[in-house]
């Protein structure tokens, strides 16, 4: 019988949360034939534009550029590391960038913003049936140079988006990967100070 990447135990919560983000995760081993469509892309777009922006600046700029593509092959020439391996395979791969200045002005939370679009363009993708694995190990000077990017545009990160392929049709070195154990430091260990009350919320 046909696997895929895909069967993999949800993320170990202590509470129900949306399923979403109970599935999430970062995938490697892409189908290398799956196009996205239009719609799906679309859909991704307006996910990551509506996501909050502090005092509405909308600092986020994005090069979306699909597998095949010159922009595709651009991206993939400034990859570094195992990122060469497996991101071919994806369908889509896109360019996150912050605005750090506008009218000589500095965008104080624009890697921020554009942080929570990304989150919100990669949940989008996760209720669509597709998957997004972002990454940091790229050139940023040679992405710069490739699309002649302004000084105040600054390549924060790269995103992969695609379908899973089926097991066996993912190289091995990449289906290992992709298999390890999904681990996470502890939700008390994220908090500095937790200052509530237990109970039922108190009504006047």
């Amino acid at each position: 019988m046909t696997t895929t990447l895909d069967q993999q135990p949800r993320n170990t919560t202590s509470v129900p949360i949306h399923e979403a983000l109970a599935r999430r995760w970062s995938p490697r081993g892409f189908d290398a034939e799956y196009v996205l469509p239009e719609e799906d892309l679309t859909a991704l777009g307006e996910a990551a534009r509506w996501a909050p922006s502090a005092g509405n600046r909308q600092p986020t700029r994005f090069i979306v550029a699909a597998r095949g593509t010159e922009s595709f092959d651009r991206i993939l020439g400034a990859l570094m590391g195992f990122n060469q391996a497996w991101t071919p395979r994806a369908s889509l791969l896109i360019v996150a960038i912050a605005e750090l200045e506008r009218d000589g002005k500095p965008l104080r939370w624009a890697e921020y913003d554009l942080g929570q679009a990304v989150a919100h363009l990669s949940i989008e993708a996760e209720s669509r049936g597709l998957h997004v694995r972002q990454m940091g190990g790229f050139r940023v000077d040679e992405l710069r140079a490739a699309f002649d990017l302004a000084p105040e545009l600054e390549p924060v990160s790269l995103v992969a988006v695609g379908k899973l392929a089926d097991a066996e049709d993912v190289p091995e070195a990449i289906r290992e990967r992709d298999a390890a154990p999904r681990t996470r430091r502890d939700l008390a260990e994220l908090t500095i100070v937790r200052d509530v009350r237990a109970g039922s919320p108190r009504h006047p």
